[in-house]
């Protein structure tokens, strides 16, 4: 019964979110508001971290098979991405930068915000 009620609250806040993503008047892909639905309830302590623990651990032991329909699929598109190589690999090295770019500010931040935390 745990697990299922576990499934229930992650695909509930899937089913949600899909539901406001159709209701939105911007373009927001129904992903990114669930995982922000999932972080507001979870610092709102509606939900607690044991309510999903387990059954989010085993999706994210598994999602490398999530890729494999997906990685499959490009093989159909082998001709499209000859012809625009050099502009996929710009805007991945690009992308990559920025990522990275991203990353090293957020831990410099997060960095300051805990060290005067403590002076505090």
């Amino acid at each position: 019964m745990k697990l299922l009620t576990q499934i229930g609250i992650i695909f509930g806040i899937c089913w949600i979110s899909t539901c406001i993503e159709r209701v939105l008047p911007f373009t927001l892909p129904a992903s990114i508001i669930g995982m922000l639905l999932l972080l507001a309830l979870l610092l709102a302590r509606v939900i607690k971290t044991e309510h999903i623990r387990e059954k989010s651990d085993y999706l994210l032991g598994n999602l490398p098979f999530f890729f494999i329909p997906a990685s499959v699929s490009i093989i159909n598109y082998a001709d499209v991405l000859r012809e625009n190589l050099l502009a996929l690999v710009v805007v991945c090295a690009v992308s990559l930068i920025a990522t990275f770019a991203a990353t090293v500010g957020a831990v410099r931040l997060t960095c300051r915000l805990l060290e005067r935390g403590k002076r505090r």
